[in-house]
C-alpha cells in the first residue's frame, strides 16, 4: 500500500519558527514531526511514501533523502505553491498508483495505531473514502464532520478531523494537477451520497499549529517519559 504525507503547508501560526524551519521537520519527541509518520507507514509494511511541499521543501528532501534509513522508497511531490489539500493529493496521483491509499497530515501527532489504515482500506466496499475522527480540541470546538453508524453524516454531533484517511484515487480524478483545491467540498459531497466512511479515535492527538501547542505537546512527552 502507498500512503501520501502532506507536508506543503505554510505554518503560519507557527512563525517565526517556520520562516527559517519547514512545519515537518519541527521536532516533537526528539524527532521531527513527520519522522513520527514515516516510522509508522514504515512499520505498517508501507514501502513506499510521497511526500508533497512547497514552503522550504528542500530541507524537506535533505532531510529524508530516498527514505532508506527508514525502510522505505521516499517521493516528492513539489509543488512551487501550495496547492490545498484536494489540489495536492491530486497532483500527487501519479505517484500513488489505482488502489487506495493512505493520507497523513505531516503537522498532526497521534498514537492512532496506522493498522486501522489498513484495515479501513481493505473494508471500504462501496466508500470512497474512510476518515479519522477526534473529539473537537479547544482550538476547533465547532468541528468538522458528524460520524454515524460507521459513516460520516451530514447533520449530527459534529468531531474534527483527524488529518488521516484513506481515499480512493477516482476521488480526485477531475482535478487537474497543478490546480489549487480545498478538500472540505469534495468530501461534503461525498457524505451527502453516503459514500464517506470513518472512525473516532478517542487516544492522543494534536494538531501541532502553534507555539504554545508544541510547548505542551513537547512536555506532556517528557512527563510521561519520566
Amino acid at each position: 500500500m502507498k500512503a501520501l504525507i502532506l507536508a506543503a503547508g505554510r505554518g503560519e501560526r507557527m512563525r517565526p519558527l517556520t520562516d527559517r524551519v519547514p512545519k515537518p521537520l519541527i521536532e516533537v519527541g526528539g524527532k521531527p514531526l513527520i519522522v513520527h509518520h514515516i516510522e509508522k507507514l514504515a512499520a505498517l509494511g508501507c514501502e513506499r511514501v510521497v511526500i508533497n511541499h512547497a514552503h522550504l521543501g528542500e530541507m524537506i528532501e535533505a532531510a529524508l533523502g530516498d527514505g532508506a534509513r527508514y525502510g522505505v522508497t521516499i517521493d516528492y511531490s513539489r509543488e512551487e505553491t501550495a496547492l490545498e489539500t484536494a489540489g495536492g493529493i491530486a497532483t500527487a496521483l501519479p505517484m500513488l498508483g489505482t488502489a487506495p491509499f493512505i493520507v497523513v497530515n505531516a503537522d498532526v501527532y497521534s498514537e492512532y495505531d496506522y493498522a486501522g489504515l489498513l484495515e479501513a482500506a481493505d473494508r471500504l466496499g462501496a466508500a470512497n473514502a474512510h476518515l479519522v475522527l477526534v473529539d473537537n480540541p479547544e482550538h476547533h470546538p465547532d468541528g468538522d464532520f458528524a460520524l454515524r453508524g460507521g459513516k460520516l453524516a451530514p447533520a449530527g454531533a459534529l468531531l474534527t478531523f483527524s488529518g488521516l484517511a484513506v481515499y480512493r484515487p477516482a476521488l480526485f480524478a477531475a482535478i487537474p494537477p497543478g490546480t489549487r483545491a480545498p478538500l472540505a467540498p469534495l468530501l461534503r459531497e461525498q457524505i451527502a451520497a453516503g459514500a464517506v466512511a470513518g472512525e473516532h479515535f478517542r487516544g492522543r492527538w494534536c494538531d501541532v499549529g502553534t507555539p504554545d501547542r508544541l510547548t505542551r505537546l513537547n512536555r506532556d512527552l517528557r512527563v510521561r517519559r519520566v
